[in-house]
């Protein structure tokens, strides 16, 4: 599929049909999210891949837990989505690549950097992991993990005590009339999104 195409067709996917993901799909839209550019190239990201029930009943569990109510069409639709990618930031990573003699300057300290780089690099993992699903005829939804449920997934599936949640991506074939709900009613355009040589400046295309 061309990448004009791909984007096109890109919209977060909250419902899934219930087949399975094949292997070899997976592992080409895993690939793509290790595609990302990475600062330094300290490549500091790690997918966590739950395919089995149980695993991502334990997933939904742990992050639902404490919500009042039954499950709204939100949280249904996405519990039909037969795997679940965690995306991991390894900020250490980050710190040692700096420290190496061929890093120098002001920023080699990673501990100062305004912007979170790990995480930034491990978000664009999943955007690649988004179009790939595309690509495969999948779909895709990249979702947020709950600040309150991160130590019991921590301790869950044994994710080191430096990695940090950065989000999650859920992944399967969508369900049939399943449409995107975009929480506004129009995509911004280059005419009120992008500034021509200075802020407010209006694109002159």
């Amino acid at each position: 599929m061309e990448l004009g195409e791909v984007l096109r067709r890109r919209r977060m996917v909250r419902a899934y049909d219930g087949r399975p993901v094949g292997a070899a799909a997976l592992e080409r839209v895993l690939s793509a999210g290790l595609r990302a550019p990475s600062a330094g190239n300290s490549q500091g990201r790690d997918l966590l891949v739950l395919r089995s029930a149980r695993e991502r009943a334990d997933f939904w569990e742990l992050t639902t837990r404490g919500r009042p109510g039954p499950p709204g069409a939100w949280l249904r639709g996405m519990r039909t989505a037969p795997v679940l990618v965690l995306l991991l930031a390894d900020p250490d990573a980050y710190a040692e690549r700096y420290a190496l003699p061929d890093k120098p300057g002001p920023d080699r300290d990673a501990d100062t950097w305004e912007v979170p780089w790990p995480d930034v690099d491990t978000g664009m993992s999943g955007l690649l992991m988004l179009l790939a699903a595309v690509d495969e005829g999948l779909g895709a939804c990249l979702f947020g993990v709950p600040s309150a449920a991160r130590g019991a997934l921590r301790a869950r599936f044994a994710v080191p005590a430096g990695h940090r949640f950065v989000a999650a991506v859920s992944l399967g074939h969508p369900a049939p009339g399943e449409a995107s709900r975009p929480s506004r009613p129009q995509r911004r355009t280059l005419a009120d999104s992008a500034h021509d040589g200075r802020f407010g400046a209006p694109w002159r295309g």
